[in-house]
């Protein structure tokens, strides 16, 4: 389950204290080891895919729980939720795909004792195409394994400008401190969340410049409103957030570049009684095609940032969402109009 999963990043400390924690100074800073070789993280990438096809070829959620973790096995159990609630004839055949990871990017920080280990890597499934996905790698020494924790679709071809040393290793900073980035996890949260429930008219326009990756949460926010007409509503708004890891890398300009995550509901409503609701095919394993009064919808996404150095808007890299649950009140009448 995914709250057992998330549960396993520590013991006595909690997961955003110890993933959070600040990044050893300068000066010991090249002295420190890498979480793992850059050898070490392509194997672990390429043992992500296998087993992640594996996984989905049956939908197993045993094997699955050992290569994710947090938010990432929280959307991928809702994908495979919602393939239950189809039809034999409605799901589409498995495809197996792999990551090029001759062709990815590798930002492997180097970590003070008791530091938690991870690493990013920018990744293409597409052989030979560019990156366009940005993922975290989290290693769960209590397993002795690594899981992918995050991944999130880049809006854009531009990679982050994360700073590497000699050695071609990253230095970590702490996501949510005001010493090392000028805008902390908790704050790019607030923005994502603006840019879905106000159109970004509050927070999210001071936070983030623009970018396709802001833009695409604006359209969103535009165009599921509009879906119903005069009919009915959709609106956004903040939800309880489980997923609170944050993990941060110094980029060559001084500032960090951010993964997070964030969670919010989209809840679609009738704009009058004598309407209803009726459920599309992918909301039948959690709605069971019961025509209902109104719909709240729950999304897990993960995100990812870069930020200034100094106080100055950031810029939203990357993000993707999965519906994670659907549920509202049932109709009495099946026989009212459908909207």
């Amino acid at each position: 389950m995914a709250l057992a999963a998330t549960a396993r990043n520590g013991d006595n400390d909690s997961p955003e204290a110890k993933n959070t924690a600040p990044a050893a100074s300068a000066d010991k800073q090249r002295e420190l080891p890498p979480a793992l070789t850059k050898q070490r993280a392509l194997a672990e990438i390429d043992r992500y895919a296998t087993v992640n096809n594996n996984a989905n070829a049956d939908r197993d959620r045993d094997l699955l729980d050992t290569i994710e973790d947090g938010p990432l096995y929280a959307r991928s159990l809702s994908e495979y939720k919602e393939t239950e609630g189809l039809t034999k004839s409605e799901r589409k055949a498995y495809k197996p795909w792999a990551y090029d990871t001759q062709n990815s990017q590798l930002y492997i920080p180097r970590v003070a004792p008791g530091q938690p280990c991870w690493f990013a890597a920018a990744l293409s499934g597409t052989k030979g195409k560019a990156p366009n996905r940005l993922a975290v790698f989290a290693e769960q020494p209590q397993h002795k394994r690594w899981e992918m924790i995050s991944v999130a679709d880049m809006y854009g071809k531009d990679l982050p400008k994360v700073a590497l040393d000699a050695d071609g290793y990253a230095t970590a900073v702490a996501a949510n401190g005001d010493k090392d980035v000028a805008a902390g996890a908790d704050l790019l949260r607030s923005g994502v969340l603006d840019n879905f429930t106000t159109d970004g008219q509050n927070s999210g326009k001071k936070i983030f410049a623009p970018s396709k990756a802001r833009n695409q949460q604006l359209k969103i926010h535009s165009d599921t409103g509009k879906q119903y007409g005069s009919q009915g509503t959709s609106t956004f708004a903040g939800a309880t957030n489980r997923y609170r890891d944050a993990y941060a890398l110094k980029t060559t300009a001084g500032g960090a570049l951010v993964f997070f995550s964030h969670t919010h509901t989209q809840t679609d409503a009738v704009a009058r009684s004598g309407l209803q609701l009726n459920p599309g095919k992918g909301d039948r394993a959690w709605l069971h095609d019961i025509p209902r009064r109104y719909i709240q919808y729950t999304f897990v996404c993960n995100d990812a940032a870069t930020v200034p150095a100094k106080a100055a808007p950031s810029t939203l890299l990357a993000y993707t969402c999965a519906r994670t649950d659907a549920s509202g009140p049932p109709v009495n009448s099946a026989a009212l109009p459908r909207v």
